[in-house]
């Protein structure tokens, strides 16, 4: 890989990428997705943010790198029909383990409310667009032209996407990393196999679409990743002008032991 003026436009376009996906939280977008502000255009217009600024870089690296098709797979894969049943196949193995991780975690199959699936449906093919692209797309295609050996590159993007979600963060569900680090894996295959990310984005956008509907949340599925901002902000209200934590008083418990 030369370090021509081009390649490193795509380096610095790729490198804002995967600094977006670690700052999807901020813009209510991808994993910290949530529909109770369905009716808010604050939280539509940070969404829609999130998603216009990682489309644009994309389209910014197909016109500036030299071969983005061939060497960045940013193309369906060849050939199209092939392409189109592995991908489904992989969906259907991701939206059963996205059924059996809400039905393990909640003991039942959480039907999101009406209001909720715009939110969910642009979530799952928004996002899964802008992760394939970038991970399966641009990383994995950039460490192949360098000569990295397939397995190698496949699971480093793996690993690296794994860690972009943030779902290896405190109060994270750890059984959703592995969900996706498994998809990592699985759709860099494919994308190395068809030669392009088609496959992959029909994977991931059915799977997560599939958790949504399992999990009744568009994006954040667990009570505790849910409440962790809630934790994060009562932190906050009891700090003194200092910036000390204040820990309120505790009422001594009535069943409490008496001394012997």
């Amino acid at each position: 890989m030369t370090l021509s003026i081009d390649n490193l436009m795509t380096l610095a376009a790729l490198g804002l990428l995967i600094v977006l996906r670690f700052d999807a939280r901020r813009f209510g977008a991808a994993d910290f997705d949530d529909e109770r502000d369905v009716n808010d255009w604050r939280g539509w217009a940070s969404r829609l943010t999130w998603y216009g600024l990682g489309i644009l870089l994309i389209v910014v690296i197909y016109f500036v790198f030299a071969q983005p098709e061939t060497l960045l797979h940013l193309r369906l894969g060849e050939p199209k029909p092939v392409a189109f049943l592995w991908g489904l196949a992989l969906a259907f193995v991701g939206a059963m383990a996205g059924l059996v991780y809400a039905w393990w975690r909640f003991g039942v199959i959480n039907l999101p409310d009406g209001r909720a699936y715009p939110v969910g449906l642009l979530n799952s093919l928004a996002t899964a667009f802008i992760d394939e692209a970038a991970f399966r797309g641009v990383l994995l295609g950039l460490l192949l032209w360098s000569n990295w050996p397939p397995i190698y590159a496949v699971t480093f993007q793996a690993v690296v996407y794994a860690l972009a979600t943030r779902l290896g963060g405190a109060g994270r569900p750890r059984s959703l990393l592995a969900l996706w680090l498994g998809m990592g894996l699985l759709s860099g295959m494919l994308t190395v196999i068809t030669g392009g990310i088609g496959a992959a984005l029909l994977a991931h956008t059915l799977t997560r679409f599939a958790i949504f509907v399992a999990t009744g949340h568009a994006g954040q599925v667990t009570p505790t990743a849910a409440a962790e901002d809630e934790t994060q902000e009562e932190i906050e209200a009891t700090e003194d002008a200092d910036g000390l934590a204040v820990v309120p008083e505790r009422a001594p418990s009535s069943q409490a032991r008496p001394i012997e």
